[in-house]
């Protein structure tokens, strides 16, 4: 499995997204999505405090119990877990990073992640408590999320001297989903960020399971966030899933071969509810398009 940097780490170029452990997934299926990660050489693992409320961390706690170094755990804090449970200030920083490491059964976090900004708080005062936590040993590196260019421009220039400083954004970002391409991957670029793209599939349409016309079936990602997809959406899949056919790719290797092929990508996290999902993106990952093919899907956008 080819690996890319996110600051010190080394992770797989396809990452298990984990939202769904705890939610759509109970602990029995998520050892198995899990299991078959792992078995298939994935070694980035993206969680948050918010996810199946608490579980999806709970269960990797356990799931990872005496193979936690096989992986790179990430994690994020900052959306609400309660109402006294939220945002970037420095104590509660602190208060999430105890619970975090105490669900998810560990004694450090490789990856910590704001999961997005907050207005309330300085930059400056956030990332302060983030350097003690990296200087503590509580905290390999950390990260933002949901954070366009200028914020993340703001947040670097909020860094003095050798503190810890973030070297990561995740954002959404797929052949569907492309208005962070301008924004946040390109500051990304500019700061000397990994990128890390969320829903890549965006929310499973990028996998051809959806049919036009019919809304998406109940229980699923894609029905969590709208009852249809637009006749646009599914012209614009229908051209791209013929684009990879012309090529002798699938709609799904398209889907992660035009992400990993942006250089500041480091890994594409998907998610996944049964293993043979993981073992269909591990294998789709390994198509790198040329400027030419880049060039033909921008045109086609």
């Amino acid at each position: 499995m080819e690996t890319r940097k996110i600051g010190s780490l080394d992770v797989s170029v396809v990452g298990l997204g984990c939202n769904n452990f705890g939610r759509r997934v109970d602990e029995a299926g998520t050892r198995a999505v899990v299991d078959a990660a792992l078995d298939a050489g994935v070694t980035f693992l993206d969680t948050a405090d918010i996810y199946g409320d608490t579980r999806s961390e709970t269960f990797l706690g356990r799931i990872l119990a005496g193979r936690r170094d096989r992986v790179v755990l990430a994690t994020k804090f900052g959306m609400e877990v309660a109402p006294d449970k939220v945002g970037a200030a420095p104590g509660y920083v602190r208060r999430a990073i105890h619970d975090s490491l105490q669900r998810l059964a560990t004694d450090r976090i490789d990856l910590y992640q704001l999961h997005e900004p907050d207005p309330k708080v300085p930059i400056a005062d956030t990332l302060a408590v983030l350097d003690e936590l990296v200087r503590e040993g509580l905290v390999r590196e950390i990260g933002c999320s949901n954070f366009s260019a200028q914020q993340q421009r703001e947040a670097a220039d909020a860094v003095a001297g050798g503190a810890a400083r973030f070297v990561s954004v995740q954002n959404e970002l797929s052949l569907l989903e492309r208005s962070d391409e301008a924004d946040g991957l390109a500051g990304a670029a500019a700061n000397g960020l990994a990128y890390i793209p969320y829903f890549p599939l965006a929310s499973g349409v990028l996998t051809g399971k959806y049919r036009r016309g019919e809304p998406p079936l109940e229980g699923t990602r894609l029905a969590h966030y709208k009852e249809r997809v637009s006749d646009e959406e599914f012209d614009r899949v229908d051209a791209f899933a013929r684009f990879a056919e012309e090529r002798g790719h699938s709609l799904l290797e398209l889907a992660f071969g035009w992400l990993l092929s942006h250089e500041h990508v480091a890994s594409v996290i998907a998610g996944a509810t049964r293993p043979d999902q993981v073992e269909a993106n591990m294998a789709s990952a390994a198509w790198r398009l040329t400027a030419e093919e880049m060039a033909a899907i921008a045109a086609l956008t």
